[in-house]
């Protein structure tokens, strides 16, 4: 079941090989005699691509809790459970993680020698089951699911310049002010442009410079383009060094929970276990989260 489990991430059974450091002809080897004990194909191959059959999809997920299971049971009776040990797979939004995640992650190793770290900072929503992660910070409300999470903070929807743009241009009072504005757009936080504010009033702003990379558009902003709007966490470095500075704050929507999940539940493993408590007490320690 491992190595099923392997096949269906790598997608094949060479790539599977190798992560699982076998060799091939014994990968195929133990598809061949689990297909045969359950008296199904499981997989469709063909020269260019592995795929699941209906059957393998449905054992697949099955096949995959058991395996995690098991490593949990051998991580607990070889004393993981009690000590961090073994790798810990974690994924954040991509600039939550580079500026607040990585601090924590590189605390949580030098505290815990036995310990090794795999990241993906994406900015999609990752499935830590299907796509193998122990860990993911989430931004924004959580849809039900059998994931444990643990709330640390918030962060706000913020407009922001800096200061030599609002010398010369001065500042907004109030949403409709934009329309007098340069404003720029950071799509992946504004992909629309209306921009929604408190008490359900929106303006339409005329974006004349859009990026589909937010560190872009925070660095046009940065050399003093126009006003952009963003998450507060992703300036904030740029607040604190007074790079950029908020304004229309009385006007801004209810603020985005931030959260850290994870599927083990009460069986969490100690390296899962201790490195949620620690990024805990350091996000919500973190100004710019709270």
């Amino acid at each position: 079941m491992e190595v099923l489990v392997a096949v269906a991430d790598a997608g094949g059974f060479a790539r599977a090989a190798r992560a699982l450091s076998i060799s091939p002809p014994s990968v195929t080897r133990l598809i061949n005699d689990l297909e045969g004990e359950l008296g199904v194909t499981l997989l469709h191959r063909t020269t260019r691509r592995v795929t699941l059959t209906d059957s393998g999809e449905v054992f697949l997920a099955d096949a995959r809790q058991i395996v995690e299971d098991y490593r949990a049971a051998s991580e607990t009776a070889r004393g993981a459970f009690c000590q961090p040990t073994g790798q810990l797979r974690v994924t954040a939004p991509t600039l939550f993680g580079q500026h607040y995640v990585t601090p924590i992650l590189t605390e949580f190793l030098g505290s815990y020698g036995d310990v090794s770290v795999d990241t993906a900072y994406l900015d999609r929503v990752v499935s830590l089951g299907d796509e193998g992660f122990d860990v993911a910070f989430r931004i924004g409300a959580l849809p039900d699911s059998a994931l444990k999470a643990v709330r640390v903070g918030s962060v706000r929807r913020v407009v922001c310049g800096c200061p030599s743009y609002f010398r010369e241009h001065g500042l907004p009072q109030a949403p409709r002010d934009l329309a007098e504005h340069r404003v720029l757009a950071a799509r992946p936080v504004t992909p629309t442009d209306e921009w929604r504010f408190a008490g359900q009033l929106s303006v339409r702003v005329r974006p004349r410079l859009s990026f589909n990379s937010i560190p872009a558009a925070i660095a046009a902003t940065r050399e003093g383009w126009g006003l952009c709007r963003v998450l507060s966490y992703q300036i904030g470095p740029e607040l604190g060094s007074g790079g950029l500075q908020t304004v229309l704050s009385e006007f801004e929507p209810d603020p985005l929970p931030v959260h850290i999940v994870h599927g083990e539940g009460r069986r969490a493993s100690a390296k899962v276990r201790t490195f949620v408590d620690l990024a805990k007490e350091r996000l919500q320690a973190n100004s710019y989260i709270n």
